[in-house]
């Protein structure tokens, strides 16, 4: 410490760029700070810090011993922590995910210790450096943040045990899913609807959830015991209802638990298999080299469908390919919400086909695919579905919402299919077909980063710059954090690593993924474990990106 505290005092208005200086290693003798790197000027992204402080002067030791999950949830609640500590400085910040705990690189157990990485914002007078300002920072108010975030008697461990094992649980439910035959399950009691479309808190007054006794379900958990509440089965489900009914936040709250959720956070009960993807139309989005004959054929001037690229789809054009995308990805469940999808990708009426012959309409709609999926490839499908009743016909489990309550009315469904049986026609002109993955050029990937001096940054969770280039996320809506969007772009480099083209490049970054998952990529602080799903999700919306029909 006293080597930094030497440096900092002979850098008072001296340039902004002098605090380069301080980069390095320094000894605050119960714990080592690390500065990797500093802000060119005060209005570029915060500097780089990291600290790393032993076991055995933490008291917290015992958490090694700990399952996996106990050990990411009990990383995030020392993030949170340490946030909590550090408001009294605003310039020291640590990357948090929301409600959401994830496999984050905030906070890091090594063999050796706990490793806090943060930021600083070092201070500045215009251009001139405030050494007197980032000496007071850096060492009279950081060692106590990371002092009290890292020692067992400073935290409140009854809150940090009631958040690892609330997360330890909601593990253990969501590795019942497949053996109970479910894509998702909501517990009774939690808290669907939130307080605003730009506020992931709890709405307060809420109705409780209850699941439909037919649809009830009782899982079992380490810490809580028994949980029982409705049990989504795998199939097709349609979620119908009247409007402001709570399809949609039944929907909502569904694709947001494909990750755990904190204590308070009302979805704690609420878990969905990881490998679940919301898809909807997006319209102007590219599309590479995909194969979609099972969806659009014949189109006008003989354009290709089984090798379909385009940089503008249209509503329905951009559905399909998504849902051919999440295929190619490994996807099990798709979550389909009507007021977001194209409608003439999700259904044909009789009147429309009357009018519009078969032949002179390239679209296969989804009502028409969405068996074969369930049957020949065992994908699910969850749907919000208020204006069209001949997905009914294909419906396995039919839950009505009704002031915010679930009924189920697969029965009453099938009564109706029998009283107003469809008059329209399956279009289905082919068998559905199996195709296997598209390569992926790494080196365009490479070329790409190069072009743009090696830089990865997310803007928000809505973009991604990755080289020169940004693809344009803002229809994932079921990524959490910037962190991920980091992650991502962390991944496609590692990725664009190794030479030539890749023949599965799902599978690849399935393989990055695995383990101690962050250790080849940099030692920042706001990375968080992304998924397959969304990293390919996001390769697809590269515009630069180079795909091709694998030989």
């Amino acid at each position: 410490m006293d080597q930094l505290t030497a440096k900092l005092k002979k850098l008072e208005k001296q340039n902004y760029r002098a605090y380069q200086q301080i980069k390095g290693q320094y000894d605050f003798a119960d714990f080592e700070l690390h500065i990797d790197h500093i802000q060119g000027d005060p209005y570029a992204s915060a500097s780089r810090f990291r600290a790393t402080r032993a076991w055995s002067l933490t008291g917290l030791d015992w958490l090694k011993e700990k399952s996996y999950e106990y050990q990411v949830a009990a990383r995030d609640f020392i993030a949170r922590s340490f946030s909590e500590f550090a408001k009294q400085e605003s310039s020291i910040s640590i990357a948090l995910t929301g409600q959401t705990v994830l496999d984050s690189t905030s906070v890091v157990f090594t063999e050796h210790g706990i490793e806090l990485r943060f930021r600083i914002n070092l201070p500045a007078d215009g251009r001139s450096i405030l050494a007197k300002k980032a000496l007071n920072i850096i060492t009279f108010y950081l060692p106590k943040f990371i002092r009290r975030a890292t020692l067992e008697r400073e935290l409140n461990i009854d809150a940090m045990i009631k958040h690892c094992e609330t997360i330890e649980d909601q593990e253990a439910l969501r590795a019942q899913l497949n053996e109970n035959n479910l894509a998702s399950f909501v517990a009774n009691g939690s808290v669907l609807p939130r307080i605003a479309g730009n506020c992931d808190l709890p709405m307060k007054d809420a109705v409780p959830f209850t699941a439909p006794e037919s649809l009830s379900v009782t899982l079992n958990t380490p810490n809580q015991g028994d949980v029982t509440g409705l049990g989504i089965p795998k199939g097709i489900t349609l979620i119908v209802g009247g409007g402001f009914h709570g399809k949609s936040t039944l929907l909502n709250a569904v694709e947001r638990s494909i990750y755990n959720h904190i204590p308070g956070d009302g979805r704690e009960g609420i878990v969905t298999a990881i490998d679940t993807m919301k898809i909807r139309a997006e319209d102007g989005r590219c599309v590479h080299s995909l194969n979609l004959s099972n969806y659009i054929n014949h189109l006008p001037m003989k354009k290709d469908t089984c090798d379909f690229s385009t940089q503008d789809a249209s509503g329905s054009t951009s559905q399909a390919a998504w849902l051919q995308e999440s295929i190619e990805a490994g996807v099990q469940t798709l979550l389909i919400d009507e007021d977001t999808s194209a409608t003439n990708f999700m259904i044909r009426d009789e009147r429309m086909q009357a009018l519009v012959s078969k032949g002179d309409e390239p679209i296969t709609p989804l009502v028409d695919r969405i068996g074969q999926l369930r049957e020949e490839m065992d994908i699910s499908t969850i749907v919000v579905m208020g204006g069209s009743g001949d997905y009914l016909d294909v419906a396995n489990t039919v839950i009505q919402m009704h002031d915010y309550q679930a009924v189920d009315v697969t029965e009453k469904a099938k009564d109706v299919i029998a009283q107003h049986p469809t008059q329209r026609t399956n279009e289905c002109e082919t068998a559905l077909e199996m195709f296997v993955p598209r390569s992926l050029n790494r080196v365009s990937l490479m070329n790409i980063l190069m072009d743009g001096k090696f830089r990865v940054s997310a803007k928000g969770k809505e973009s991604l710059r990755f080289g020169k280039e940004f693809a344009d996320l803002s229809a994932l809506e079921q990524l959490e954090s910037t962190s991920e969007v980091n992650a991502i772009g962390w991944a496609w480099f590692q990725f664009a690593q190794t030479p030539g083209w890749s023949n599965n490049p799902a599978k690849e970054f399935n393989t990055i993924l695995e383990n101690e998952w962050h250790a080849n990529m940099p030692k920042y602080g706001d990375l968080a474990k992304p998924r397959t799903l969304d990293i390919m999700a996001a390769l697809n919306r590269m515009r630069k990106s180079q795909f091709k029909p694998t030989n």
